[in-house]
């Protein structure tokens, strides 16, 4: 059997991982990736001796797929959970503490957002409860409805930091289902405001588990030992320019060559995947024209050690507050096991539809991120070495109706045997969400090719 996987990321990766265990040795599995590596958005280089990640830097540790595809590809040595340093965020010309008691920044409690918000801003947050009971008809969008509920204020100054953090997009460009599924579905199950959604959700979201995790080494770590284990064969610097669905199989239209194959997995950006799918299942590719992405970059420093970074994990930065960036990870605070040499610290820089300081060149972008960082710490200290890491489309947006979307996406290629779709344009952007959705592709590829053989 010969499998074509399209996309050397970590859903890719994943999926060519699962294909080698659902159909054996016997089977030709390759891995097709544009760029001159492999692993996506998973990135570790070397920054001062150090290995740091300028890509993706964590994962959700309380969704079971990253942990248990870590444990189960024989590196849970290497996994390792966030210090105790607190996160904080600059709101309104002052940074505190990243208050708890919030869902993705949507208060259980006025008290949880007090040192956040201004007199009036309380005020508004405090009286959410007492509005009309909130109805949904269908998908909203989740600036809509907390702008219209609790003011613009909560929604400036936290919801859209913590959103930028994720989607590098703000509440007003993203739908309620997609981006906060368990606050929907609590409004669905009665809760008459969003204060008592939110408040019903904490507990949960508070359990005391580790939030985050990662990989000591960084997270290439995973993807050389998916590498490693899927043993694939591996075509870099090879764009998949078109796809064309044969009596038996499909044909992969490369630069000068055609490949045939029994089977095709897409693991690429949702604009990648719309033109590979737009003569083999149209109704599909037209759906995922509706994915907006957002492009940001991470810029990276190491310090000397003795540089006074504040004794926290990081800083969010709302859009209004003056800075280019929208936000620092004091990575050598947060993470134990680079507390040890040089002081590492990430500046994430792009906001969806504001280019802002992105159209600066890399030498530029280094000044700006350090004159935020001067500003927001106090500290001019020298760089030992910098890198800077562009994301060019990097992130899609999970408009209104994006569940929606998915749906008639899945649906269409499901129609198509031998065929099956990945990533994060579908079910979440996160490392965990897109291991989920490379799995259920290839077991759609090994259950297909089993019936055929």
């Amino acid at each position: 059997m010969r499998v074509a996987v399209v996309g050397g990321g970590i859903s890719g990766l994943t999926a060519a991982y699962r294909l080698r265990a659902g159909l054996g040795d016997g089977a030709t599995i390759t891995v097709f990736e544009s760029a001159e590596r492999l692993g996506g958005k998973l990135c570790t280089v070397e920054l001062a001796g150090q290995a740091y990640d300028v890509g993706a830097e964590a994962f959700l540790a309380r969704r079971p797929e990253g942990r248990a595809l870590i444990e189960e590809t024989g590196l849970a040595d290497r996994l390792t959970h966030p210090t105790k340093a607190r996160s904080t965020i600059r709101a309104g010309g002052q940074q505190v503490g990243m208050p708890g008691g919030t869902v993705m920044g949507v208060p259980g409690s006025v008290e949880a957002v007090a040192d956040v918000l201004s007199e009036d801003g309380r005020r508004q947050v405090a009286a959410e409860p007492d509005l009309p009971p909130v109805r949904l008809d269908g998908d909203v969008a989740l600036g809509e409805l907390l702008r219209g509920r609790f003011g613009d204020e909560l929604v400036d100054r936290l919801v859209d930091p913590l959103l930028g953090g994720v989607y590098a997009g703000g509440a007003d460009g993203l739908g309620l289902r997609a981006t906060v599924p368990a606050l929907a579905s609590a409004i669905d199950e009665g809760a008459r405001s969003l204060t008592e959604a939110a408040h019903g959700l904490i507990p949960t979201a508070t359990s005391g588990a580790p939030v985050f995790g990662t990989l000591v080494g960084g997270l290439g770590v995973l993807v050389d030992r998916l590498v490693e284990l899927a043993k694939p064969d591996l075509r870099l610097n090879t764009l998949v320019r078109g796809l064309t669905r044969l009596p038996t199989g499909f044909r992969l239209d490369l630069v000068g060559e055609t490949v045939d194959v029994d089977a095709v997995l897409l693991a690429v950006p949702a604009p990648a995947a719309r033109r590979l799918l737009v003569d083999v299942v149209p109704s599909a590719s037209a759906a995922l024209s509706e994915v907006e992405v957002a492009s940001m970059a991470v810029v990276a420093l190491a310090l000397p050690g003795d540089a006074a970074v504040p004794d926290a994990s990081g800083v969010l930065i709302g859009a209004r507050e003056g800075f280019n960036a929208k936000a620092f990870t004091f990575s050598s605070r947060k993470w134990a096991h680079l507390d040890d040499g040089p002081l590492l610290v990430r500046g994430s820089v792009g906001r969806f539809g504001e280019p802002g300081a992105l159209k600066a060149d890399d030498d530029e972008l280094v000044r700006l991120v350090r004159a935020d960082l001067a500003e927001l710490t106090g500290v001019t200290t020298e760089p030992i070495d910098t890198y800077v890491m562009r994301w060019g489309g990097g992130l899609p947006q999970y408009g209104v109706g994006h569940l929606d979307v998915v749906a008639r996406v899945e649906q269409a290629v499901a129609e198509v045997p031998g065929l099956a779709i990945a990533g994060a344009a579908l079910h979440g952007v996160g490392i965990p969400a897109c291991i989920g959705t490379a799995g259920a592709a290839a077991s759609r590829i090994t259950s297909g090719l089993g019936a055929d053989r």
